[in-house]
């Protein structure tokens, strides 16, 4: 009797495991921005093809006056709101006409379900159609928007005026050099390497990873204090200081969608199996009418410095940047922002000092 009994209790309790493994791999479905009890959208938004909308917001000189026209694509856990540091002088002296967007699943922009490598490109060029953008424009991805500027590479180069890559974030899984990898992957907090593995690896474990509270992930996911440098720190520590003084950016509207459609996804597109290899893009410019480039802090401890060199070296036709002493908070640093968009614009090499357009040599 006792042993059918406690059988009955493991069969119980194993079949409870299951229920909860079962659930908790599979997500609440995202909230309906403008559904009743949902989200209200703030924000003006274009339809795209596939029927759902991307949310975004215009700064700098009007965009009929403007002589050149650039699309922001902002980091992980972030929104359009984030914006990018560009100074008011550079804007009205060269004729910028700037757009930030949402990207799918964040902020007021829809979930995309099918979210993927591609689609992420098509976002930015329907975005850019149905802002009549013309034939050409920039691109500036920062952070996490970094693999989708790749992506735009790839995908729609016939679209692209310049594009710049800063501190764009990089896939452990990108056909690389064992010695690359295995010193870049090295340098992650074991947190991360798990957190990173589990994205690339079980995909559908994912949220479930994320959402659990039996096991520490990833403080880069997380934003905690030990993946920045004390540099990046104060920089982000006085930003978001700044913006809240200001109202300027909500953090819990990044994900008001549900962390699934925006952080889970983004996580699980870069640390996929990518449908193409960065380093086997075709110069989009041969003639030299256009700007590619890297912009690289050499103490950066959420992208590693490796990988960019790796990229940079395979590709000579992209410019690399690389600063000794910055993080991961490089374009925040004074006048970084305004070096990134002069090059991207005007060709200029930039003017800093410090930074090296060569990667730098270890010993």
């Amino acid at each position: 009797m006792k042993m059918a009994a406690l059988s009955k209790v493991a069969l119980v309790s194993a079949a409870a495991l299951l229920g909860w493994a079962y659930q908790a791999t599979r997500p609440p479905p995202p909230a309906i921005l403008g559904a009743p009890g949902g989200p209200p959208i703030t924000s003006p938004r274009v339809r795209l093809k596939d029927g759902r909308h991307l949310a975004y917001m215009e700064a700098g000189v009007r965009k009929e006056k403007a002589r050149y026209k650039v699309i922001f694509v902002h980091g992980f856990a972030s929104t359009k709101e984030s914006s990018f540091p560009v100074s008011q002088e550079l804007v009205e002296e060269l004729g910028i006409y700037m757009v930030f967007f949402d990207r799918a699943g964040y902020g007021d922009s829809d979930a995309n379900p099918k979210r993927c490598l591609k689609s992420d490109a098509t976002d930015v060029e329907e975005l850019a159609d149905a802002l009549q953008l013309g034939d050409k424009f920039y691109v500036v991805g920062c952070s996490m928007g970094g693999y989708i500027a790749w992506s735009c590479l790839n995908y729609i180069p016939h679209r692209l005026a310049g594009v710049s890559l800063v501190v764009p974030a990089v896939n452990y899984w990108w056909p690389l050099p064992d010695d690359v990898r295995r010193i870049a992957y090295g340098k992650l907090d074991a947190r991360d390497q798990r957190t990173f593995r589990i994205a690339h690896h079980a995909p559908s474990l994912f949220y479930a990873w994320l959402t659990q509270k039996w096991f520490p992930i990833s403080p880069i996911v997380r934003g905690e204090r030990g993946a920045f440098t004390d540099m990046d720190w104060e920089i982000l520590t006085g930003l978001r200081r700044k913006q809240r003084e200001i109202g300027q950016f909500d953090p819990a509207k990044a994900t008001q969608q549900g962390t699934s459609e925006s952080l889970c996804r983004d996580a699980t597109v870069l640390f996929g199996t990518w449908e193409f290899d960065p380093t086997e893009i075709k110069n989009p410019f041969p003639d030299g009418e256009g700007v590619v480039s890297i912009w690289q802090g050499y103490e950066d401890r959420i992208v590693q410095v490796e990988i960019q060199r790796h990229v940079a070296r395979k590709l000579p036709w992209v410019r690399y940047h690389e600063h000794p002493e910055a993080g991961h908070a490089l374009p925040d640093m004074d006048g970084v922002g305004d070096e990134i968009v002069r090059e991207l614009l005007l060709g200029e090499a930039p003017r800093g000092s410090q930074l090296q357009n060569e990667p730098r040599q270890d010993t």
